[in-house]
């Protein structure tokens, strides 16, 4: 048993590494002296100072950020909404099948979704640019919800619905004060889930830009096509700093929810026992 744990462990370490090393190696390069990656000559900040004074930059990674919270924010309003409307589904066929339309978006190439949506849009006469990269990103962030709420929707008591039902609730008194609270973990996860997804998305993004319109990916594609710029690891390390603060807020929030939930039924169970 020893040895399998030890070998699980190493072979865990490895795989840390490969993920992990090449991130910390841009990371230590971004604070470069000098032009390249090839040699560090000192520490330095200018490539920090450099990518800050960059004002198209500054512009693209605003771009992005609010492509990034308008789409995750719609995504999660219509896919936790259609999470709702499949679990009321009774037909489990008929569930079944509009589930795996659902996960179409999540198993196909993404190389295919982009084009798609480049024809749809051309069909349409939509031009390219901010309109068309903040819808592709709501349609393929849809099913990522789904996918997330819907757990937490299976997981609910029926009984507390039929509860709230028998005390004089209304549907929509049930679905904000009962359904929605019982779900809230889940709709944070898609949230979040679609926030990264379209932070990060370069494949599709790069099929529907237009109008001078740029995306960090896009634009990070770009410039490395040109050669190593090491404004880029800054922006990188930048980017992986807030993503480890977005996942430890979410972490910090999941845990804070649980322990509230804890604390709430022993504060019952005292009152019951009293």
């Amino acid at each position: 048993m020893k040895k399998k744990f030890h070998l699980s462990n190493l072979y865990l370490i490895l795989v840390f590494a490969v993920l992990y090393l090449p991130i910390l190696y841009l990371i230590f390069y971004s604070f470069n002296a000098g032009k390249t990656m090839d040699k560090f000559t000192g520490f330095s900040w200018q490539h920090y100072l450099t990518l800050f004074a960059d004002t198209r930059m500054i512009s693209i990674v605003i771009n992005t950020v609010i492509i990034a919270v308008l789409s995750a924010l719609i995504a999660t309003l219509i896919g936790t909404f259609g999470a709702l409307g499949i679990q009321q589904l009774r037909k489990r066929s008929l569930r079944n099948c509009i589930l795996s339309l659902n996960n179409v978006l999540m198993v196909s190439p993404d190389v295919i979704i982009g084009a798609s949506f480049l024809i749809f849009f051309t069909f349409l006469g939509i031009k390219l640019g901010f309109g068309s990269v903040l819808l592709s990103h709501i349609a393929f962030s849809i099913p990522i919800v789904v996918l997330m709420v819907l757990p937490k929707i299976d997981e609910m008591s029926q009984v507390m619905i039929d509860a709230a039902y028998d005390l004089g609730a209304t549907k929509w008194q049930a679905l904000t004060r009962v359904v929605l609270p019982a779900i809230t973990p889940g709709i944070f996860a898609g949230y979040f889930m679609a926030f990264t997804y379209s932070l990060d998305d370069f494949a599709v993004t790069f099929f529907v830009t237009g109008n001078g319109f740029s995306t960090l990916s896009v634009e990070i594609y770009s410039r490395a096509r040109q050669g190593i710029d090491l404004e880029v690891n800054a922006l990188s390390t930048l980017m992986f700093v807030v993503s480890l603060l977005l996942v430890g807020g979410y972490y910090a929030l999941t845990r804070y929810n649980e322990s509230k939930k804890i604390h709430r039924a022993r504060a019952a169970e005292e009152e019951i026992s009293q």
